[in-house]
């Protein structure tokens, strides 16, 4: 994947242009957050900025256009010249459920698994005393994940099948995702804050 030619800065300016609700901004931070922790896991470090963007505008459209999200996104992305490749990972992230454009790199894999589930994950950590994912065991978050009623919204399918397109088991999608959220938390945090 190239080097995106488009800064942060210049991300954070659409992402605040189409999305003002704080979980809307909050899931965008995480997501960056996250997708750049895989891809220094990964052996993507040199990729880290691409995919750390892909993480952060990958529903730019969906506040203020949910009926048309990954559609609308393209005419959105164009407004900061994004390349194509950054425009075909963001739509590929709601493959099968309302895009047709099929994740294919690694990095489009990662960000279709762990999109829900960092959803499940953020709804599992504000139940917890701590309000936080950094003392959140695995088999805590295996509980909450069997439990279809907890975070309904955050669907099981897509996270299995993201797990199954990168050919992961599921528990290491699980166990990558906690340890990648517990330690961007405090970043993320920061980050959130400079954004409402």
């Amino acid at each position: 994947m190239p080097a995106s030619a488009i800064s942060r800065t210049q991300a954070v300016e659409l992402l605040k242009k189409y999305n003002q609700e704080p979980f809307h901004l909050l899931h965008a931070v995480t997501l960056e957050a996250v997708m750049r922790w895989f891809a220094q896991h990964l052996n993507y470090a040199h990729e880290a900025d691409f995919w750390a963007l892909c993480g952060l505008l990958h529903d730019i459209d969906f506040e203020q256009y949910p009926d048309e999200h990954c559609q609308k996104a393209p005419e959105l992305l164009a407004e900061i010249n994004a390349e194509d490749a950054l425009v075909h990972a963001i739509c590929s992230h709601a493959y099968g459920l309302c895009s047709q454009v099929k994740p294919e790199h690694e990095m489009e894999k990662v960000l279709f698994a762990v999109d829900e589930l960092t959803g499940l994950i953020g709804a599992a950590a504000r139940m917890r005393p701590s309000k936080s994912t950094k003392d959140m065991e695995l088999s805590s978050l295996k509980k909450k994940f069997k439990d279809k009623k907890f975070a309904a919204g955050c669907s099981r399918d897509v996270i299995k099948q993201g797990a199954e397109m990168l050919g992961w088991e599921l528990d290491r999608v699980l166990s990558l995702t906690l340890q990648a959220c517990a330690e961007t938390e405090d970043w993320v945090q920061e980050q959130t804050k400079t954004l409402s």
